[in-house]
């Protein structure tokens, strides 16, 4: 075992367990630490945890947890992947993890790198960009579980975590791996513990990438993860036959949609035109406790259909807030989280096979409630959202984070199933 990655959500596990698998190595995504001995033939495993929005010492123990487990099988380097803008609040949880990472490795410095350019997640000066707008202006600012509101990755990391921040900035890496180096070595020697590093474009990541191959600990979106695999690519064998067995069949789908994001939106308008489609009432969420039932039914009459049907909680940001402002934000997030849970478990007793989720929290629930251990990692429907084939049953899924894909994303991923 050379990599292990622990990642804090579900969608973000697919995410890197994706671009490791495009560049050469055999990754296997487990759901969660596993409770009994497991024997995995892979140059890397990716762990997911649900530990992006839950309370702190939560996030802390089931990180360490996970690192155990992968110290465990012997990997020669860690990665905790958190998402490509920055989730997180004041409070954490990306920094006290890291934090609690360092500590448990024996390690004094890292690296902050959530850069993902192929999504537009760019680093300018410190600062995240999301498609050419600062973090803080962008849709991010409105997220209903950890809204963004600065764009500075330095004032972000001081907020949440025990250490100090230094910046290694463009000017710097395009200079080489050697320059950037240096600049690691004297942030060590000035007390910095993590180094936020610039990053526009794929250069700066093989660099950076390059650079990061003595590091114990890596934080970072999976952007970096090409040129982590880079690093590795002696120690690797042919993985064409691992690719094979992440392939979706040609089988009952449907598509659940719990993400409020931008893009998701967009998705979401878009397939509606062309495909069965149903709404969630979220006051039916709080209220009916055999709301499931009525939706679960109304699915198995639409799979035949061309197009799968979809089941969306999907909200402009106005219509959310007085959802929220009505129902409590943890209260409707946790009903539509259950609801979605509940469906996927009747859907999946009535012989539906393949489920596109979006967002990462649904993902989370819904792997749960299918009660997956593990994953094959197939074909990239878009970057960083592979499809996965379960290593213990015939389900496959789609796990997409909100702001990933484009507006065809649904229908594009029905056309990798096949007979």
């Amino acid at each position: 075992m050379l990599l292990g990655v622990i990642a804090d959500d579900f969608t973000g596990a697919t995410d890197i367990a994706g671009f490791l698998v495009e560049n050469g190595m055999r990754t296997i995504q487990l759901n969660g630490v596993p409770t009994r001995s497991t024997h995995i033939d892979a140059d890397a495993i990716v762990i997911s945890l649900k530990s992006r929005s839950c309370p702190v010492d939560e996030a802390i123990s089931t990180s360490l947890d996970a690192l155990a487990w992968l110290k465990a099988q012997g990997c020669k380097q860690y990665y905790f992947k958190y998402c490509s803008t920055f989730d997180s609040t004041a409070e954490g949880n990306i920094g006290p993890v890291t934090d609690a990472l360092l500590d448990a490795l024996d390690e004094k410095f890292t690296i902050v790198c959530p850069a993902l350019p192929v999504n537009g997640r760019t680093v300018f000066n410190g600062h995240l960009f999301v498609m050419g707008e600062l973090l803080s202006d962008s849709g991010m600012k409105s997220h209903p579980v950890t809204p963004m509101t600065d764009s500075s990755l330095v004032r972000l990391m001081n907020a949440q975590s025990a250490g100090e921040t230094g910046l290694v900035n463009y000017q710097a890496i395009e200079q080489g791996v050697n320059n950037v180096l240096a600049e690691f070595s004297a942030l060590k020697n000035n007390g910095k513990r993590y180094a936020v590093v610039d990053a526009f474009n794929s250069a700066h990541l093989n660099t950076l990438g390059e650079a990061a191959r003595d590091l114990t600990l890596i934080t970072g979106g999976s952007g970096l993860a090409a040129g982590i695999a880079k690093n590795w690519a002696e120690n690797l064998s042919d993985q064409s036959s691992a690719k094979k067995a992440g392939y979706p069949y040609a089988a009952k789908t449907v598509v659940l949609s719990g993400s409020c994001s931008v893009m998701t939106n967009q998705q979401v308008a878009n397939y509606i035109l062309k495909a069965p489609h149903f709404a969630l009432d979220v006051k039916a969420c709080l209220e009916n406790e055999n709301y499931s039932d009525t939706v679960c039914q109304w699915v198995l009459t639409q799979l035949d259909s061309p197009l799968a049907p979809i089941i969306y909680a999907t909200a402009a940001t106005e219509e959310l807030k007085a959802i929220q402002q009505q129902y409590g934000a943890q209260a409707s997030s946790h009903a539509v989280e259950q609801f979605f849970s509940c469906l996927a478990h009747q859907l999946k007793e009535s012989g539906v096979k393949n489920f596109i989720v979006a967002g990462g929290e649904t993902s989370g629930v819904v792997t749960q409630s299918l009660a997956v251990e593990g994953f094959h990692i197939g074909p990239q429907i878009a970057p960083g959202v592979p499809w996965v084939k379960a290593i213990d049953s015939d389900l496959s899924l789609a796990l997409k984070s909100g702001n990933f894909g484009d507006e065809h994303f649904f229908e594009t991923a029905q056309g990798f199933c096949h007979d």
